[in-house]
């Protein structure tokens, strides 16, 4: 590895790392995997739902269904 390599990972390796959704949306837009977008959207709303059941506010979600 030259100098000017070793620098350059030295200064990248300094930046600030992106966030899981920052990446995943960097992912979608490099890759152009937009079909992805809708799926991801209903396992989250799938997951908000389960994690809703579990409280006090499920007599409520059970009314939905």
């Amino acid at each position: 590895m030259t100098e000017k390599d070793s620098t350059r990972f030295e200064r990248l390796a300094q930046e600030k790392r992106s966030s899981l959704v920052a990446e995943f949306w960097h992912f979608l837009k490099h890759n152009k995997k937009w079909w992805l977008l809708p799926i991801v959207g209903v396992l989250l709303l799938l997951g908000l739902v389960v994690l809703l059941a579990g409280t006090s506010a499920a007599p409520f979600i059970y009314t939905i269904f």
